[in-house]
């Protein structure tokens, strides 16, 4: 067999699909297995036609006419359209997806999503450090900008899940433009307790979407794996993976809260400590509806799982891993009655080291650890580089907040 012969083989055999008429499944196979076709004519189309396409691809490049070779083309699309059609994407389906690819809605929202809540963020300070400067104009119309921005994601979305016919969130890189816009969402939600929850989701929900852009992230839309052919996959996981969203929030809040400590002087130490109180407030309810739904959520999958492998739990790493979530959330939601972790820095500081939970359960298990979830694989995946940075700015902001609070000897809940 030589090169050519090779090359055409491995064609044959891997890219051209055809509908086997009257098949109750609607397989597709390979040209190469043309014997599983009943009828005569359906047989000699299916093994000859790619010899025949082949040789008028060959003609045109060597006369530049390509007629021949579209219209062959064109033989196979009208075959699988024919046999095909229950499964068969239609034209509308096919522009549509054409489309959604060419506008990369969610890498644009990314840009979007960081560009805007930086603003807020600094408009914020400015607000917080300099109440007598009047932004309430410019912060209102940027607010406006990201709800406009969540309800584009929100479009993105839904013509995903039209492309597709399943619900997106349903592998990793659909989890996390989820968990993205449930982070925008947590933030609309809390919005009327402070602006600044608002801020705080946009920029995350950037860098949620930026690591979903990753090259390690498979942005592709394909059929769901049999396990997730379920109603448990709408029902379950957009419940957990919402959880993290508001959740993540928590973290980002706690972070902010942080940074106001590291920036108290003599005179601003008792507006920005009301601040911090009003951000712990805001960390602890949304903190108590991320671990609700977080909660709800395991006990579901642990009856889907009963439904897919015949057991409710089976110490799997996401199993496990989602309940050492639980109890790490369920430990920060009730430090306000222990003794010696009533503050607020002990509060925002857990709320964002807690986290590393979610993260676990979410990356480790998925990219580190073998185990029966569709896309938990076990290949190890390189660490990012911004993950040791980001550890280490945590736990000097954490260090140098620290000092402050007690330096200031900020107010305790």
């Amino acid at each position: 067999m030589n090169g050519s012969t090779c090359f055409i083989w491995f064609i044959r055999v891997l890219l051209w699909k055809f509908s086997i008429p009257g098949d109750e499944n609607h397989k597709w196979v390979t040209s190469a297995k043309s014997d599983q076709f009943n009828g005569e004519e359906e047989k000699m189309f299916v093994s000859g036609i790619f010899q025949m396409y082949y040789d008028e691809v060959r003609k045109a490049v060597e006369t530049g006419d390509w007629t021949g070779a579209d219209e062959h083309l064109g033989y196979i699309k009208t075959f699988q359209k024919r046999f095909g059609a229950k499964i068969y994407p239609s034209d509308s389906k096919i522009n549509l997806e054409i489309t959604y690819n060419k506008l990369n809605i969610f890498k644009r929202l990314s840009m979007y999503y960081g560009l805007i809540g930086f603003i807020l963020i600094v408009l914020h300070f400015i607000n917080i450090l300099r109440p007598k400067i009047n932004l309430r104009m410019v912060i209102r119309i940027s607010s406006v900008i990201v709800i406009l921005l969540f309800l584009l994601h929100t479009a993105g979305l839904v013509i995903r899940w039209s492309i597709s016919g399943h619900a997106p969130w349903s592998n990793g890189y659909e989890s996390l433009i989820y968990i993205g816009w449930a982070t925008i969402l947590s933030g609309l939600i809390f919005v009327w307790r402070s602006e600044i929850t608002l801020a705080v989701t946009a920029l995350l929900a950037s860098l949620i979407l930026a690591v979903a852009g990753m090259s390690w992230m498979d942005p592709e839309i394909t059929n769901l794996v049999p396990v997730l052919k379920s109603y448990w996959l709408i029902i379950h996981v957009a419940i957990i993976t919402a959880s993290y969203g508001f959740l993540a929030l928590a973290a980002m809040l706690g972070f902010f809260n942080l940074i106001l400590m590291n920036l108290k002087t003599k005179t601003n130490v008792e507006r920005l400590n009301l601040t911090i109180t009003e951000l712990s407030y805001i960390i602890e309810m949304t903190m108590v509806v991320g671990l609700f739904m977080l909660t709800i959520g395991t006990f579901l999958g642990g009856v889907w799982a009963n439904e897919s492998w015949g057991r409710y739990w089976g110490w799997d790493p996401k199993e496990t891993w989602a309940l050492v979530t639980v109890l790490v959330y369920s430990f920060v939601v009730h430090m306000r009655f222990i003794p010696g972790f009533r503050g607020n820095f002990a509060f925002s500081f857990a709320a964002l080291i807690s986290y590393s939970s979610v993260l676990m359960t979410y990356f480790g298990v998925n990219y580190y650890l073998s185990g029966l979830h569709s896309y938990a694989a076990g290949d190890p995946v390189p660490v990012p580089t911004f993950v040791y940075y980001t550890v280490i700015i945590v736990f000097v902001v954490g260090i140098m907040a620290w000092i402050a609070d007690r330096k200031h000897k900020s107010i305790t809940t």
